[in-house]
């Protein structure tokens, strides 16, 4: 019995060592591109580097930090950023979760539906962020139109140029340009479940909002799960939509765009890496809090 075990034990280690071996390329090439980057925006994130300055920069240790940690408007950044993250992200995953329930049913032309749902996604944002730039405009937008004709609003509301309403304006424009991805990983997820439960259920006679509480909620949990990781890491990181729509004011920027306004427009390239590595440990601390909170619930499901 101990020698069959050995045994497995050898052919489970040869096996991972095959697996690393198939992943090293393509683990190369993501050090190479991705890695390095990394690694001197952190190593730029303790020196006073300028874009004109950048092979004789100084190390300052964690200046940068305490500066990021007493600048008010890096607050507001992160405010915003979660802010826009925590209701867009929500949201997608209701749509989604709708939009997939929809699109599972078998009907007639549900290839072609699934393939037109996609088109928001598809776009580029920074050609779907400038065409609703266009749309939410106070002066010529056809949103504002839209709703004077139908006497919903007397006059046009500036949606991007008010402060209280350029937030909601973007989580709007978010929301409806990536429901389309969400919906496509819930499908996914959808269509590798069982489908002798919701048969023997229909049979019974069981009313769907059971069938969706009892049957696909649970067994849909680690596709959730693994979704809403994705689109949260995707929404906290948000730039080129709200960089567009708000034009890099100050009042609606993220976190990325603040980090892009110091880096860029203003050359300190070690202030702006402090505000770009601290995005980034605030990646990591969510994305490893919720996989550590649902670790559990998905140990049960196995």
């Amino acid at each position: 019995m101990e020698f069959c075990d050995l045994q497995k034990i050898k052919k489970r280690q040869n096996v991972d060592f095959s697996n690393w071996l198939f992943l090293a390329p393509c683990l190369s090439v993501l050090a190479l591109c991705a890695g390095w980057p990394l690694l001197r925006t952190v190593f730029f994130s303790f020196t006073n580097a300028t874009l004109d300055h950048l092979s004789g920069a100084s190390f300052i240790g964690v200046d940068n930090f305490l500066s990021l940690a007493r600048d008010r408007d890096w607050w507001k950044a992160v405010r915003n950023t979660f802010l826009i993250a925590g209701i867009s992200v929500p949201l997608e995953t209701i749509f989604g979760m709708m939009v997939a329930l929809i699109l599972h049913q078998n009907f007639r032309g549900r290839g072609w539906m699934r393939a037109i749902v996609l088109v928001p996604w598809t776009i580029p944002t920074i050609v779907s962020s400038r065409i609703w730039a266009w749309m939410l405009n106070d002066v010529y937008g056809i949103i504002n139109e839209l709703l004077m004709r139908v006497s919903i609003i007397d006059a046009p509301i500036p949606w991007i140029a008010s402060t209280s309403l350029s937030i909601t304006s973007m989580i709007v424009v978010e929301v409806w340009k990536t429901t389309p991805y969400m919906a496509l990983l819930l499908l996914a997820g959808l269509q590798a479940m069982p489908q002798d439960c919701f048969e023997a259920a229909a049979v019974d006679g069981v009313p769907f909002r059971k069938i969706f509480k009892s049957i696909i909620l649970p067994i849909m949990k680690p596709t959730i799960i693994v979704s809403v990781i994705f689109r949260a890491l995707d929404a906290i990181r948000i730039f080129d939509l709200v960089y567009i729509l708000s034009s890099g004011n100050n009042a609606n920027a993220t976190m990325s765009v603040y980090a892009r306004r110091h880096l860029v427009d203003y050359a300190d390239v070690g202030f702006g890496s402090a505000a770009a590595t601290a995005l980034l440990f605030f990646i990591a601390f969510l994305c490893v809090l919720y996989v550590s909170f649902n670790q559990r619930k998905l140990q049960d499901l196995e």
